[in-house]
């Protein structure tokens, strides 16, 4: 091939060139503000090509989505190595890694609108979801979840999903600190339930068992209990 020619790209290469593109176009913009003549210019194609591809924009946003849904779920896949305390910390830090890179794909994601309705798009969101609560049981070693702990543990992937939107509305807390206190969050959920249940009592005391002095488990009962010096 000379230098300088264009090499020609094969049916399934051109549509993830598309898909890559189109995500990269929906990571800054909401997809209701983005055209199919942005995405063409931006991949260097014609408008009539894209279509050739993709018989719509939302077809080419739920390939988008698809991706990025694939890469958020891999975001809570975690060794199961060391306390859980720095486990979650991990996952929290890679969690908004993905929306520091998707801020405004991932707030029209998950607040919803004309261009994510389909329901297509919500099975993908449910997707990650779901994935981010199977990979929390696995490492609490628990097969079949009490109803408290299933509470717990959706409950808190919700609560990291608002947490995230509320930080991408102008930046206002330290990334750092809100990963950390989504942490502290999690733990905190899980000590109010096993105050009201022995079986979850049970786990509290064997996930806080594995806490090191330094974990952020610890650094929460520290806090705590300097909290209540102070009263």
């Amino acid at each position: 091939m000379r230098t300088g020619e264009r090499r020609r790209m094969g049916v399934e290469e051109r549509r993830q060139q598309l898909i890559g593109v189109a995500l990269e176009v929906f990571s800054r913009r909401s997809p209701d503000e983005v055209s199919i003549d942005e995405i063409a210019s931006a991949a260097g194609i014609s408008r009539p090509l894209v279509y050739h591809y993709f018989p719509g924009k939302l077809s080419l946003y739920e390939a988008a989505l698809k991706r990025a849904s694939d890469d958020l779920a891999d975001r809570f896949v975690e060794p199961h190595e060391g306390p859980l305390g720095a486990r979650l910390l991990r996952v929290m830090h890679r969690f908004f890694d993905f929306v520091d890179e998707h801020g405004p794909g991932f707030s029209a994601l998950m607040r919803g609108g004309p261009a994510v309705g389909s329901s297509r798009a919500n099975a993908l969101i449910d997707g990650v979801r779901q994935a981010a609560y199977v990979q929390i049981l696995s490492h609490l070693d628990v097969e079949t979840p009490p109803a408290r702990l299933e509470l717990v543990i959706r409950s808190w992937i919700s609560l990291a999903e608002s947490t995230a939107l509320i930080w991408l509305d102008g930046r206002r807390v330290p990334r750092d600190e809100l990963e950390i206190q989504l942490v502290h969050d999690f733990a905190a959920l899980a000590a109010v339930s096993a105050a009201q249940d022995e079986e979850m009592a049970a786990l509290v005391r064997t996930m806080l068992a594995a806490e090191p002095k330094d974990g952020p488990f610890s650094d929460l009962a520290g806090r705590l209990v300097t909290l209540g010096h102070g009263l």
